[in-house]
């Protein structure tokens, strides 16, 4: 999925900058002019845990949609792709990225470092734990120079991070994975990779607890499509069956996790089920934000800044908790020349859409 305003390269001092965001299943990019308004932004799907190769294609396929060489550019990198079990632990991870990224696009290259923020190849080596997984960082650094009291929460296709931002400061509780993990700032529910047996033991469905299957049957992006909330072309991952996308392969996966067969029940019916499965998640993750919240010293008015391709769950349970809500599109007046689909991606793809900012402001 690919929204470009202008992709003809101009001559411009000082050079431009591409943003990557270097992902575990998707590669993201953002690509700005010299004073940093955003020309284009992409996702290109990237099943890293296949190999390298597959990232050094999808950077060839980003390239070619933005119609410009890799040189000429200031690259600024994050990543979280290092996870992938492809490296035998992160750090290896982070190198072989790094080094990868660097023999495609070229010297001009630095990679997000956290509060460390700017570290080029040969830094990298020290520095690959505060460059591993912090792209959720550089997106409430960024906003905190926007909003200064709020709760940001990005839920995209395999994970959602809460963070709070108090008195224009990132309020953070844990940095790594593991820490973030335990204390609710990362959680791994997403609204299209999330395997639908991690939502819960049993699913209420006909007035009734039914147990579902501990079985890669269906993911999250099967109940969206039938609910709704995403479209084919957003349905950004494989199936869990190698099938179609098409809203009879997802009522005939989510039908397997309460062991019947699609044929069984009319469409309405399995659109309902999946209803269920999103009450779920909303749970999941409203659970969560109570959480946070409670935490939180109260002394002033929150709001809930909602990003990511399930930014559509955020609304309601912003209502549900009495918390304004904004979007992420709301921080964009720099870039009042993107058009809303290109401004819509741009919030599916925020992280990367931050480090192109903080990378221009650290220029």
């Amino acid at each position: 999925m690919n929204t470009t305003i202008n992709p003809t390269l101009q001559d411009q001092t000082p050079p431009p900058i591409m943003a990557w965001d270097v992902g575990g299943a998707h590669l993201k990019a953002v690509r700005t002019d010299a004073v940093g308004q955003v020309l284009a932004v992409t996702q290109v799907y990237c099943p890293l845990w296949r190999g390298l190769s597959v990232l050094s294609a999808a950077i060839d396929q980003v390239l070619a949609e933005f119609t410009i060489p890799s040189q000429g550019h200031r690259h600024c990198v994050t990543m979280t792709g290092e996870l992938a079990d492809i490296f035998p632990n992160r750090a290896t991870g982070v190198m072989q990225i790094a080094q990868l990224l660097q023999d495609k696009l070229g010297e001009q290259l630095q990679f997000y470092a956290g509060y460390q923020h700017w570290v080029s190849l040969s830094e990298a080596q020290a520095n690959t734990h505060n460059i591993a997984s912090m792209n959720w960082l550089a997106s409430v650094e960024y906003l905190a120079t926007q909003a200064p009291n709020a709760l940001f929460v990005d839920v995209g296709s395999t994970t959602t991070d809460l963070v709070f931002i108090s008195h224009g400061q990132p309020n953070v509780k844990g940095f790594s994975d593991a820490q973030r993990m335990q204390t609710n700032e990362l959680i791994y529910t997403g609204v299209v990779r999330t395997p639908l047996m991690a939502l819960g033991q049993k699913v209420n469905f006909f007035n009734a607890a039914i147990n579902l299957a501990a079985e890669h049957f269906a993911t999250t992006a099967d109940v969206y499509r039938l609910t709704g909330d995403l479209s084919q072309d957003q349905y950004s991952a494989e199936t869990a069956d190698g099938a179609d996308k098409s809203l009879a392969a997802c009522a005939r996966r989510i039908a397997r996790m309460i062991g019947r067969d699609a044929d069984e029940w009319p469409m309405a019916d399995w659109q309902a089920l999946a209803q269920a499965f999103k009450a779920l998640q909303l749970q999941q993750i409203k659970q969560a934000i109570a959480g946070h919240l409670m935490a939180f010293d109260g002394k002033t008015n929150v709001s809930l800044i909602g990003a990511g391709v399930g930014d559509f769950l955020l609304p309601g349970l912003a209502e549900e908790l009495k918390l304004a809500y904004l979007s992420v599109t709301d921080f964009m007046p720099a870039d009042s020349q993107l058009s809303g689909s290109a401004k819509r991606m741009a919030a599916v793809c925020f992280p990367v859409y931050a480090v192109a900012k903080l990378g221009r402001a650290h220029a």
